[in-house]
C-alpha cells in the first residue's frame, strides 16, 4: 500500500504525543486505509539538520516490536505497520493542514518530520460506531519502602506520586484533577473505580477539556465537555450509543451521559486485566524508586541511549532466574517503567446493535530518552519537598490495593 494513493486532506488530525502526530483516515472508501490511523514522527523546530541522523527503520516501531510486544500480552496492543514515506510535498501539505487543529504550544515546539520521515499505520481505535474513551491512568503503585530515605519514606509510602505532583501543580496555578487518584482506578474495586472515573470527568468538564487525562469520542468525533448535556446532540449521542432505553425522553433528568459512560467504562475495565498488567509492569520495572536508582547510578551521566541490541540483552537478563544487579540494567528498567507510567488506554464500547464486546487497548508506548533520568530525579525531589509542606493530618492517604505488604508494616 502507498500513502500516495490518498491525498493529505484525506487524513484528519486526531491527536499527538511527545514523539508523533496521529491522523485518522477520512477519505473515500479504501480497504487499505478504512478504519486506520496514521502515526507520523515529529521533529523539533529548532533542531539543526546537521544533528539529524538517518535510520534504516523507524526506532519507535522497532522498539515496539522487539521490546513492548515481548512483555505485554498481544491482546492489549495495536501493532504498527511501517509505511514507505510519500513525497516531501505530500508531507508538507499534511503538516500545513494539521497546524490549524494543533494546540499552539505544540506548533511552536515541533512539526511533522519531512526530513527523515517515519510513518506507521495502525487500527483506528476511536473511529466508527460506538463510544471510545482515552484515559491516561498514570502511576499505579506506591513504592517499596526499602530504598527510600528516612525523610521521604513516610510521605512516599502513603501518598502516591500522581497526587503529590497534582498538589504541586495546583499550587502553581495549573488546571489539574485534584480529586483523581490513580490507585482508585487501578484498585479493581468497582466503587473506587467509579469514583476515579467521576473525578476524571469532573476535571475534564471543569477545565473545558484542557486536563488531558480523559478524552471522549462518539462515532469518531472528539467531544468537548461544554457540548455534553442530556439534551445536547453530543449528550444524546452518548446515551444512544450506551443506553438506548433512556432516549424515550431525553428530558428525563435520569438520562445522564456522565453516569451512563461511567457505568459502561467501569464494567469494561473490570472485565479487562489491562490496568492490573500496567500496575504490575510499573511496579516491577521501578523496583528501586528513583531514589534507589540514584544511589547506584550517576544519573547526570547515564550513558548512551540504549540500542535495540541493549534492549535485547536487557530482555534476556530480565527473563533470567537471578535478579540483575548492574546499574545499566536498573537504569533501562526505570526507563521502561516511565513508558508504562505515561501511556494511555483506549476503552472502546461498541453500539448496542453490535455483537462484539468492549475492548481495552494500551497506546502511546514510545521509548523515553535516557537523558531524562536526571531530570526525573530532580523533579521527584521537588514534588516530595513541596508535599512535605502539607501538614501531616491533611496529607492524602492513597490505598494501593495491589501492594503485597501492608502500609502498617512501614
Amino acid at each position: 500500500m502507498s500513502l500516495s494513493e490518498t491525498r493529505p486532506d484525506d487524513w484528519a488530525y486526531l491527536s499527538e504525543g511527545g514523539a508523533t502526530i496521529v491522523f485518522s483516515y477520512a477519505g473515500a472508501p479504501n480497504p487499505a486505509f478504512d478504519g486506520k490511523v496514521l502515526r507520523v514522527r515529529k521533529r523539533p523546530i529548532n533542531v539543526d539538520d546537521a544533528e539529524e541522523h538517518a535510520e534504516d527503520e523507524d526506532p519507535s516501531v522497532v522498539f515496539h516490536q522487539c521490546v513492548i510486544e515481548r512483555i505485554v500480552p498481544s491482546e492489549y496492543l495495536v501493532r504498527p505497520e511501517p509505511l514507505v514515506p510519500p513525497p516531501t510535498e505530500w508531507l508538507q501539505d499534511l503538516a500545513g493542514a494539521a497546524d490549524v487543529s494543533r494546540p499552539a504550544e505544540r506548533r511552536y515546539k515541533d512539526t511533522v518530520d519531512v526530513k527523515t520521515p517515519r510513518l506507521a499505520l495502525a487500527t483506528d481505535l476511536v473511529g466508527g460506531e460506538g463510544v471510545a474513551v482515552e484515559i491516561k491512568p498514570k502511576w499505579g503503585f506506591l513504592p517499596s519502602p526499602e530504598y527510600l530515605s528516612d525523610e521521604t519514606r513516610p510521605v512516599k509510602t502513603r501518598t502516591c506520586r500522581f497526587c503529590m505532583h497534582t498538589h504541586m501543580r495546583a499550587k502553581d496555578g495549573e488546571a489539574v484533577s485534584e480529586e483523581y487518584c490513580p490507585l482508585d482506578l487501578y484498585s479493581g474495586d468497582k466503587t473506587r473505580m467509579r469514583m476515579a472515573l467521576d473525578a476524571l470527568w469532573q476535571a475534564w468538564s471543569r477545565s473545558h477539556g484542557t486536563v488531558n487525562n480523559l478524552r471522549v469520542f462518539v462515532k469518531g468525533q472528539k467531544l468537548q465537555p461544554d457540548a455534553v448535556s442530556p439534551v445536547s446532540p453530543s449528550g444524546v449521542d452518548i446515551l444512544t450509543q450506551l443506553q438506548p432505553q433512556l432516549i424515550a425522553d431525553v428530558l428525563n433528568p435520569n438520562a445522564d451521559p456522565k453516569n451512563a459512560l461511567i457505568s459502561a467504562l467501569s464494567s469494561a475495565l473490570l472485565q479487562s486485566r489491562v490496568l492490573e498488567e500496567l500496575s504490575s509492569l510499573q511496579r516491577r520495572l521501578d523496583a528501586l524508586d528513583v531514589e534507589g536508582l540514584q544511589a547506584i547510578c550517576d544519573l547526570s551521566s547515564p550513558g548512551p541511549e540504549p540500542t535495540i541490541s541493549d534492549w535485547t540483552a536487557w530482555l534476556v537478563e530480565h527473563a533470567g532466574e537471578r535478579d540483575p544487579t548492574t546499574p545499566r540494567h536498573h537504569a533501562l528498567s526505570y526507563l521502561l517503567s516511565a513508558t508504562f507510567k505515561d501511556c494511555s488506554i483506549i476503552v472502546r464500547i461498541p453500539p448496542p446493535s453490535s455483537t462484539s464486546t468492549a475492548t481495552v487497548t494500551i497506546i502511546d508506548l514510545d521509548v523515553k530518552s535516557i537523558d531524562r533520568l536526571h531530570k526525573w530525579a530532580k523533579l521527584d525531589r521537588k514534588i516530595v519537598e513541596a508535599y512535605m509542606e502539607v501538614p501531616e493530618a491533611e496529607r492524602r492517604v492513597c490505598v494501593d490495593a495491589r501492594r503485597s505488604t501492608s502500609l502498617e508494616s512501614v
